[in-house]
């Protein structure tokens, strides 16, 4: 069965550690899943980001547009992308059936302890709009990324989006 789970929170919430224990523990269970993690599709995307609204707006409506066809094609996919605006995730949601927002509500001092990509440091913080109702809270700083993706498979069989583990 198909469906997408998009993991988002500010940058440095731990969205990506979850991604990959998640990745992990699907195909542990033969899932066929894909990640689209946007620091890595941005760089063939757009190679040369402006990392302004027009470049955010074609950035995440083609990341959505390439998730949306993944699931169509019968693929599980996760989102590791923060989408700092709720409308980007949104446009997902309307085309995908079975869509799950996950936010990684981590505390911002955290994020900016860990600022893995050096954009605290710069100074380049952006607006996020967390989302409104997520299916799924995870907190990135309590537990561990591997408990998080436990959590997400676990709400994943509860909607029978994927078999119960054998």
């Amino acid at each position: 069965m198909s469906f997408a789970v998009w993991l988002t929170g500010h940058s440095g919430s731990g969205k990506s550690a979850i991604a990959r224990e998640l990745l992990r523990l699907l195909h542990q269970r033969g899932v066929d899943v894909s990640v689209l993690e946007s620091d890595v599709m941005r760089t063939q995307l757009t190679p040369y980001p402006r990392y302004d609204d027009a470049d955010r707006d074609f950035f995440y409506g083609f990341l959505g547009k390439i998730g949306v066809n993944l699931v169509e094609e019968g693929k599980g996919v996760i989102y590791d992308a923060t989408a700092n605006r709720r409308a980007y995730r949104d446009a997902a949601r309307k085309r995908i059936p079975r869509f799950a927002e996950v936010y990684v509500d981590t505390p911002l001092d955290v994020c900016r302890a860990r600022d893995p990509k050096g954009l605290y440091r710069q100074g380049m913080q952006i607006p996020y709009e967390a989302p409104l109702a997520p299916e799924l809270t995870l907190r990135g700083d309590l537990g561990s990324p591997a408990k998080s993706a436990a959590a997400v498979v676990a709400w994943l069989e509860g909607r029978r989006w994927i078999s119960a583990a054998r």
